[in-house]
């Protein structure tokens, strides 16, 4: 059997053009980990159950790991990389390491970019709309109620309210 011949694939990751070689099969996420060397979508289950592998794709959250690398030509891609504004951490990064938010780390870049995807559309979320967004994402080290309040926290900061927790020597438009 001949192996199968690898492609040129162009993806706009994170405002950037970028290419890989690709066979037609390679899912996006093996197209971001493996040929363009981003590394923050993580591989957990490999069919779409587990979320740890979501990226946003022309705003939407969707699951790197049942997506074709081809089929994202020319749409807009940001990543976990991508997120960070200036260097510094996201409002939504932030607002999960003050609240607690992640334990081990292996979901959360999925968890971000699920919940950066809702504060883009929807800067006031309700709890509920919170938890349908990340329905599809799974944590097995902390509960989910720091995981919403964290995302509140960070529609609050975003929004520009008065920050509820403040951080001691964190100046306000570092937020």
């Amino acid at each position: 059997m001949e192996p199968i011949p690898a492609v040129v694939c162009r993806l706009e990751v994170n405002g950037e053009v970028r290419e890989c070689a690709v066979a037609p099969h390679t899912t996006l996420l093996e197209a971001l980990r493996y040929g363009l060397g981003l590394t923050g979508s993580k591989q957990g289950c490999d069919k779409g159950d587990c979320g740890a592998c979501t990226v946003v794709v022309d705003g939407e959250a969707i699951l790197s790991c049942i997506s074709l690398a081809l089929a994202f030509e020319g749409r807009e891609i940001v990543t976990i990389e991508g997120v960070a504004e200036g260097g510094r951490p996201h409002p939504l990064q932030d607002a999960f390491d003050v609240m607690g938010g992640a334990q081990c780390g292996f979901c959360t870049p999925g968890i971000l970019m699920s919940a950066w995807a809702l504060l883009s559309r929807n800067p006031s979320p309700t709890r509920a709309e919170i938890a349908r967004a990340l329905s599809g994402n799974l944590c097995r080290c902390t509960g989910y109620t720091k995981i919403f309040e964290a995302v509140e926290l960070a529609a609050s900061r975003l929004r520009g309210e008065a920050d509820p927790v403040a951080r001691p020597g964190v100046a306000a438009e570092t937020r």
